[in-house]
């Protein structure tokens, strides 16, 4: 696996897509501070660490009433080939404000709220509205 990070996307997405209450994704430190940013804004109900031979991270979904995703568009941005960096004045708004980038600072990752609030730029890993 090349991305580990848009593996992770791609299985939310997918997920879903295919209207699943959770999703399986194996364990790393970096997706599971991403998915704890997920439920912290509010786009996906519970994430857990599931202990086995492999460690893995086990994401509830979020739905609201008519079966329609919290998460409308998940996009990576910063991938492999072109990594896109901002710097403290320069981070993003997405959808006006709506929705969230999830940056990697030297303070670790952080939405573009927390990370112009702390002054910091970073590394864009993905957008979610």
């Amino acid at each position: 696996m090349t991305d580990p990070i848009a593996d992770m996307l791609t299985r939310i997405r997918n997920a879903q897509m295919a209207k699943k209450s959770e999703v399986v994704i194996p364990f790393s430190k970096l997706k599971m501070r991403l998915a704890e940013i997920l439920k912290q804004e509010g786009y996906i109900k519970k994430v857990g660490k599931i202990e086995d031979i492999f460690s893995e991270i086990k994401v509830t979904l979020k739905y609201d009433d008519n079966k329609t995703p919290y998460i409308r568009r998940l996009t990576r941005i910063s991938k492999g080939g072109r990594r896109v960096y901002v710097g403290k004045t320069d981070m993003p708004r997405v959808l006006n404000g709506m929705g969230i980038a999830i940056v990697s600072t030297s303070q670790g990752l952080l939405t573009n709220r927390e990370a112009k609030k702390a002054g910091v730029g970073g590394e864009i890993i993905c957008e979610i509205y």
